[in-house]
């Protein structure tokens, strides 16, 4: 299990702060301009070059970013089988941090399936519940309002909200969710329970868990077909979190990305994660990531310029291009979003 303080436990902790400021690699690499970035669609090997490009990037990034990496990315084979390419320290117990949001999305949407919940439930969002950090509730300085399941599963993934993640404890509390994660198959995937049933800690995860997670939702085998397509086109939608795997695509080449990405730290350092699914042109599932880093520097650097940020975007771009000449011809399941067009009020 985890052995590291959790960042509950390290604020107001400033000598470690300190130090990780001093470590090397942090200022410096933090400015510097990521080293090997390959241009948008530039180089595009075929199938097996881009799966031995994909393991030699992994390899360089994770030098370059510094930190403890816990990582599995897999590419299907011909069959439409996903065949692992990196597995580094796979079956690491880790803080999945907002990556987690996942698994609580998923339970959440597993008790809508069982007909116990309805998207269009509605909630109270009072002033009492509003938790800071990433999100946008908090920011509304007032409350008062009434939001659907729907409503707050979508501030959940599109912007990791964490009030939101107060919301989905208020319809599924943090023991049923860790019921609802063992019942479908995740040994180490689970949230940690406070006193308050309804609240919890996001807890802790594996990349090879949440690689089977990701491709289990993608082939909507997890949870029903439309439960699926829902969790799904948030993930996949170009308004989401573009600092990492996304960062050097087209929109369109976004919209074929669905992603979620976690950042917190704890004693050791600052931890950056990004895990996500890229689908073929025809909309299915053709590669999985799960890359947890923690141990960094940089630590209060929650931009496109940390160097593990950096490591995910230039990798990023080889992923998705070594997907480029691949379809996955035997998919279980497929997975569409529309095509973004602008509006201009009206």
């Amino acid at each position: 299990m985890v052995k590291h303080l959790s960042r509950r436990a390290a604020i107001g902790i400033g000598a470690a702060a300190a130090a990780l400021a001093a470590a090397p690699g942090s200022a410096a690499a933090a400015g510097a301009p990521p080293v090997g970035a390959l241009p948008s669609g530039a180089g595009r090997p075929g199938p097996v070059g881009g799966q031995e490009l994909i393991r030699r990037t992994y390899r360089q990034q994770k030098a370059q970013a510094g930190g403890v990496w816990h990582s599995h990315i897999a590419m299907v084979d011909a069959t439409g089988v996903p065949r692992a390419l990196v597995e580094d320290d796979a079956d690491r117990v880790t803080h999945g941090y907002s990556v987690q949001k996942l698994a609580v999305a998923v339970a959440v949407m597993d008790k809508i399936d069982r007909g116990e919940l309805r998207l269009d439930q509605r909630l109270d969002l009072t002033a009492d519940i509003i938790l800071g950090g990433s999100g946008i509730y908090f920011l509304q300085t007032v409350w008062g309002d009434e939001v659907t399941v729907a409503n707050f599963l979508t501030a959940l993934l599109l912007v990791s909200d964490n009030t939101a993640v107060r919301m989905c404890g208020r319809v599924v509390p943090a023991l049923e969710i860790n019921q609802i994660l063992a019942a479908k198959g995740f040994t180490h995937t689970r949230v940690e329970p406070v006193a308050n049933p309804n609240r919890f800690f996001l807890g802790v995860t594996t990349p090879r868990e949440t690689h089977d997670l990701l491709w289990r939702l993608a082939n909507k085998t997890l949870l029903s077909a439309r439960s699926s397509d829902f969790l799904l086109g948030i993930l996949r939608w170009i308004n989401g979190y573009h600092d990492g795997i996304r960062r050097n695509m087209s929109s369109a080449e976004r919209s074929r990305v669905a992603t979620k990405y976690g950042a917190d730290f704890d004693t050791a350092g600052a931890a950056r994660h990004e895990a996500g699914i890229i689908f073929d042109a025809t909309g299915a599932p053709t590669l999985t990531y799960a890359l947890f880093a923690d141990s960094l520097g940089d630590l209060d650097n929650y931009g496109a310029t940390h160097p593990a940020v950096q490591a995910h975007a230039i990798l990023g771009r080889v992923m998705f291009d070594a997907v480029g000449p691949v379809t996955n011809r035997a998919a279980r399941a497929r997975h569409s979003v529309r095509q973004f067009r602008p509006v201009n009020g009206g």
